[in-house]
């Protein structure tokens, strides 16, 4: 008994002493003391803690791409800022409402529409929740004809990496002899899908004006043998490097380059984990601009009713890793990203040419 009062007595003198010093932390006038200054600094993170949720389109999370590499963003957000967030897939084009509306209703800060193909949707349902704020990836909220205030687009300049992969193409082909030929295969043609592929063969081109640069569309995001039928087909023309701009469609054209021996270029995401065939990769770092997106909805710095767009000077786009063939030519890719940097290279096209 009488250990356990001992025990008893000195928890309560300890709990006296640390109120004093806490009482002594509140008058002082150092703000570097603890006491008072704690409890606030500690309730402040939780106070900015907000919800920011993600619609995909069709290709869903799983198409190593487009979609996945939003989520990430959004995961960085989730680590890094302490945000809530949620990702609703889209099976079909019918899915786009009812998640945006799902995540409207459940008064999310934020919620980003991955992908072009959600634009009037979006521009919708943004219409009927004015009070929550909304992204959209890959569409201009200037070109919507309500132009709804709550709604920021978030744009790239998919030309400028298509431009710089399409060199470092043109280059390796030029070196290597034989077909003088290049070859994209797209997904939807979606404005996108069709600036990478200008910028590729416009990249190309002035590598190596022999070069010819053909393409073809799938016509779809997600059934990666539609994909390959076409990367085999442009393969048996001559082709030695497939740059596949189609999410995970353009999965299946990657792994026809591989089952011939050619080269392939991934897109968006940085694909070299999928083997040494893949030359390098053209970025579009959608990630990026989803994990800015959910930052700025919680500093209070959001944009919404205006267009933010991605470049090579502000690294929103560039190129990924390279295996060992686009490694000889990254020290003249490098040179070009630069010239684009400074606005010595320009006029590089968004819309493909025949």
């Amino acid at each position: 008994m009488n250990a356990k009062f001992l025990r008893l007595l000195l928890i309560a003198v300890l709990a006296l002493c640390m109120g004093a010093v806490a009482a002594c932390g509140d008058d002082d006038d150092d703000s570097s003391g603890s006491g008072g200054n704690t409890e606030e600094a500690a309730s402040t993170p939780e106070a900015e803690k907000i919800k920011v949720g993600m619609v995909t389109d069709i290709g869903g999370l799983n198409d190593r791409s487009f979609n996945e590499a939003a989520y990430k963003g959004l995961q960085k957000a989730e680590s890094e800022l302490g945000v809530e967030i949620r990702a609703l897939t889209s099976k079909a084009p019918t899915d786009y409402v009812p998640n945006l509306t799902t995540l409207a209703r459940q008064q999310y800060d934020l919620i980003i529409a991955v992908g072009f193909l959600m634009a009037e949707d979006t521009e919708k349902i943004a219409n009927q929740f004015p009070e929550t704020n909304f992204a959209i990836i890959d569409s201009s909220q200037q070109a919507m004809k309500s132009q709804p205030k709550n709604l920021e687009g978030l744009l790239f300049k998919e030309n400028e990496a298509g431009y710089l992969v399409g060199y470092m193409a043109g280059l390796y082909v030029k070196d290597k002899g034989g077909d003088q030929v290049v070859s994209a295969v797209g997904g939807q043609q979606v404005p996108a899908v069709d600036a990478y592929i200008a910028g590729y063969q416009k990249g190309a081109k002035d590598a190596n004006p022999d070069v010819k640069t053909p393409f073809a569309y799938s016509q779809d995001f997600v059934d990666q043998a539609k994909c390959k039928e076409l990367g085999l087909n442009q393969i048996a023309e001559g082709s030695q490097v497939v740059f596949a701009v189609a999410g995970g469609c353009g999965l299946g054209a990657l792994d026809a380059a591989k089952e011939k021996g050619k080269q392939g270029i991934g897109v968006d995401a940085d694909q070299a984990y999928l083997g040494d065939h893949i030359m390098t990769s053209a970025l579009k770092k959608v990630d990026e601009a989803a994990f800015t997106a959910a930052k700025q909805v919680q500093d209070g710095t959001f944009k919404p009713g205006t267009d933010t767009v991605f470049d090579v000077k502000s690294g929103g786009v560039g190129y990924g890793k390279t295996n060992d063939v686009g490694a000889k030519y990254a020290d003249k890719v490098d040179a070009v990203l630069e010239q684009i940097k400074s606005g010595e290279i320009s006029d590089i096209p968004t819309t493909p040419s025949k």
